[in-house]
């Protein structure tokens, strides 16, 4: 699948917004992830697990933590920064090795070779 044709099903909101919240449970913003497993959890955003017979149930956050145990509260903040490092090998910079996730133009996170932002963003 290619992201500049169609949006990115390999990357479920779902799994962002756990990850958001596992992020702020570590750091100074733990009650926003309190609002944010609350709201997790009352809407159903949380991937469900399937049973034996392929029938899903809704998770829980901390059903979502024991079921992802090897993944550590900070691995958003690993992977944002892997992003500069390995999109700099396909499109550099015009100032290498200062990577934002911030940046405009670029120095955007989503540049492309074309000039053009990925995913159609």
């Amino acid at each position: 699948m290619h992201c500049a044709r169609r949006p990115c099903a390999l990357i479920q909101p779902t799994f962002l917004y756990y990850l958001i919240t596992r992020f702020l449970t570590t750091g100074p913003c733990r009650k926003a992830a309190e609002v944010l497993v609350s709201e997790l959890e009352e809407y159903q955003l949380l991937p469900g697990r399937l049973d034996w017979l392929g029938n899903e149930h809704p998770r829980t956050y901390e059903d979502m933590v024991a079921a992802t145990r090897h993944i550590a509260p900070d691995h958003l903040l690993q992977i944002c920064k892997q992003i500069g490092p390995v999109l700099d090998k396909e499109v550099p910079s015009c100032v290498p090795g200062v990577h934002s996730l911030l940046g405009s133009g670029k120095q955007s996170m989503l540049r492309t070779a074309k000039g053009t932002h990925l995913c159609g963003n």
